[in-house]
């Protein structure tokens, strides 16, 4: 028995049907190296989706390496409540000075999904803390994904994830989203005063007494697309949230740490959110860590004698963990000592040129949008019309096998494909995968 078979003899993978790998057994990773990953039997692939966009500088990173292996000689881990230990106060002082001005407080959990129910819990009790006892309810867009626990799927919009567990979700207020590529408005990204945000005002008009937070993906629904919509949506809806007395939470898991070309996308607005939740390239995409940070207000309205029963009583076994400050702060530090945000802007304008003239006339292309590095391209039956493939075709999933075998790990959303690669790809990799793109595509259409 190979180790693919072993696998499947064990393993139940995520998000996956599992009947699928009886055609395409599980690819068994030896190592990887930079941006890219090595099979057992040693054949390439290019992670140009950062391993669900979480490996923010390359693979086994010889400074993240070294900064996990000497924390591991002094502490793995430590009970977070009434102790501590330096790499989280360090971590703490060092994202202070570069997340969203006004947010102070930082709440420690282990993944994205985690952090958003922090997110929501602290959010309703803060409204019920503070004379608001009404506002029970959340907004969110339409086609956003927060996570996969009940409370951040009942936030989120998407059948594919939250359909069958309706019945145990809460009762979510769904605003319709941003939609640029197919703008009933008939406006542009780049030039719109986001007009859609017409329907927003509408849903806080009807129910923004009972509405307690509303959250978004900033600029960016991922799971929808790769969808982008323009920074003044996100300026406007911080206006109408004050208006409320709404508070916004802002899921910057995806989003945060230079994908969007800034540190968040919420740079973009100048907008500081009420509440900002934090994963993913946070640690390199090395350990599994997330912060929920808030501000001083919001921390406020906890804070009295235990007997008063205002604490907020949220926690996780590994909240903190010391080997995941260490990997975060050694991300601070190359982040900052070799400006990688300024080198990724240079890529993602090549990365852009290429891409654009690779398959921007191909016709069944429809868009090839971009923010940052992140770059998706969009596949229609017609470009006059922007009808997309029916989907039991799944026409992503078989240009996917086709890239695996070019060497190229694509991980499609529908009929769209995305790249989404770590900050520090250079060019020779980027027209490798551009070319391995192309050739899927091409085969497959």
């Amino acid at each position: 028995m190979n180790w693919a078979e072993k696998d499947l003899k064990l393993i139940w993978h995520p998000c996956s049907q599992m009947k699928d790998y009886e055609e395409l057994p599980p690819i068994i990773i030896d190592h990887g190296k930079g941006c890219c990953l090595y099979d057992i039997e040693g054949k390439e692939y290019i992670d140009i989706v950062s391993s669900w966009w979480c490996n923010l500088l390359g693979h086994c990173n010889p400074r993240i390496n070294e900064s996990i292996k000497a924390q591991l000689d002094k502490l793995e881990h430590v009970i977070f409540a009434n102790f501590s230990h330096i790499p989280a106060i360090t971590l703490c002082e060092q994202l202070i000075q570069i997340i969203p001005k006004g947010l102070t407080r930082f709440n420690f959990s282990d993944n994205g999904s985690a952090a958003v129910e922090c997110a929501l819990k602290m959010a309703f009790q803060y409204q019920y803390q503070t004379g608001n006892p009404k506002k029970k309810r959340f907004m969110c867009l339409t086609e956003g994904y927060h996570g996969e626990t009940i409370g951040a799927l009942s936030v989120g919009s998407m059948d594919l994830y939250a359909k069958i567990y309706k019945p145990m979700l809460m009762d979510a207020i769904h605003v319709e989203a941003p939609d640029c590529y197919r703008c009933p408005y008939g406006k542009c990204r780049d030039t719109c005063e986001a007009q859609c945000l017409e329907r927003a005002g509408k849903a806080f008009l009807n129910y923004g007494e009972e509405t307690c937070a509303i959250i978004v993906e900033p600029l960016l629904q991922g799971s929808a697309g790769m969808r982008i919509y323009p920074p003044v949506y996100l300026k406007k809806l911080r206006s109408l949230c004050s208006q409320y007395q709404v508070l916004l939470i802002a899921d910057e898991i995806a989003t945060g740490f230079g994908r969007t070309g800034k540190m968040f996308a919420c740079d973009h607005a100048g907008i500081t959110p009420d509440i900002m939740c934090i994963s993913k390239g946070l640690t390199g995409g090395y350990m599994p860590m997330a912060i929920t940070i808030t501000t001083d207000k919001i921390y406020d309205a906890f804070y009295a004698d235990y007997n008063e029963g205002r604490a907020f009583m949220h926690s996780h076994t590994y909240s903190g963990n010391p080997l995941g400050c260490s990997a975060a702060l050694a991300v601070q530090k190359i982040l900052k000592e070799d400006r990688i945000l300024e080198q990724a802007a240079v890529r993602s304008a090549y990365l852009t040129e290429k891409l654009n003239t690779a398959l921007l006339d191909h016709p069944n292309v429809g868009e090839i949008r971009h923010i940052g590095l992140i770059h998706a391209i969009e596949l229609v039956t017609d470009k006059k019309t922007k009808t997309g493939f029916d989907g039991s075709l799944r026409l992503g999933y078989q240009i996917y096998k086709k890239a695996l075998k070019h060497g190229l790990l694509l991980r499609p959303l529908g009929n769209v494909l995305y790249f989404n690669p770590p900050l520090i790809i250079n060019e020779e990799e980027i027209n490798k995968a551009v070319h391995r793109c192309f050739r899927a595509i091409h085969e497959v259409l």
